[in-house]
């Protein structure tokens, strides 16, 4: 990948001082249609649904994030973009959704423009990270959030990267298809230059298979690939094509939401509970 952004670093304005963060997720994979949002939403509403305060930061210009969670055009008076280009701060661009203890900050089409206004600041590729950097000391009578999603854009742009620079970790969905693999050597690679050039700390969370069919054989050898090449990267838990899935986006609503007691819903149920065991693995605290 050539983008400046990655081969040419600037250090970030704000102060990486240590303080009680939330932890950064960022959900990507530089391939559509493999389940990033259908994810962020799910897995987001999940852990809040476990007692967890999550933030969903959507950084996909399209805005599906958004609109998979009820809110429409007219309440999304910041944006992500607001916050990236520094016309406001992010806590002013979040926003309450139906599921308690859950928020998002949207996008709009106006994010499309990012790059190109952008591309040639020094701090181009962590306006994310600065934006992210009051997170750590809420004040009292602000949301003290435990995680945030980021949703990713499908392509290995500026903004992907500025969820990279921000990130702790990655998340990875990967659809049970044949060219699978491939696009996750391409991702590992830019994680990898990410992890040389802007963000040392960052590792692979997960890889979280998606849009798994039993009834085809393609998606069982899929699965034995990936797990063979990936090892205990790999979730355990398997995201099944469900069509209640599906169609919890045109309501407005999570899976959760729409249809609890669906496989697609008892799936993210267990991701979330899998994605907590690994945070307190890595943070040192295993589970009694």
């Amino acid at each position: 990948m050539s983008d400046p952004s990655v081969s040419v670093p600037d250090p970030p304005v704000t102060s990486s001082a240590p303080g009680p963060a939330p932890r950064v997720l960022a959900i990507a994979n530089q391939k559509g249609g493999v389940g990033k949002t259908t994810t962020a939403i799910n897995l987001g509403t999940a852990l809040a649904a476990v007692g967890e305060r999550v933030l969903i930061i959507d950084l996909d210009p399209q805005g599906n994030a958004s609109t998979g969670l009820g809110i429409d055009r007219a309440s999304r008076r910041f944006s992500t973009y607001d916050v990236l280009v520094g016309e406001t701060r992010l806590r002013a661009a979040v926003l309450a959704t139906a599921v308690p203890r859950l928020y998002i900050a949207s996008s709009t089409i106006d994010l499309s423009g990012f790059e190109l206004e952008v591309g040639q600041e020094r701090d181009r590729a962590f306006r994310l990270r600065n934006a992210l950097a009051p997170l750590r000391t809420p004040a009292p009578d602000e949301i003290a959030f435990s995680y945030v999603l980021v949703d990713c854009p499908p392509s290995l742009n500026l903004l992907t990267v500025n969820a990279m620079a921000a990130a702790n970790a990655i998340l990875v969905p990967l659809q049970c298809e044949f060219f699978a693999l491939e696009g996750l050597s391409q991702l590992l690679k830019t994680v990898e230059q990410v992890r040389e050039t802007l963000n040392p700390t960052l590792t692979i969370h997960g890889i979280v298979l998606t849009m798994f069919d039993a009834r085809n054989n393609l998606s069982g050898q899929v699965v034995a690939d990936v797990r063979e090449f990936m090892g205990s990267k790999v979730y355990d838990t398997v995201i099944p094509r469900n069509v209640r899935v599906s169609e919890a986006p045109s309501y407005g609503k999570p899976v959760l939401v729409y249809d609890l007691k669906c496989v697609g819903s008892e799936a993210y149920l267990k991701l979330a509970t899998e994605v907590i065991q690994r945070e307190r693995e890595l943070m040192g605290h295993p589970a009694s």
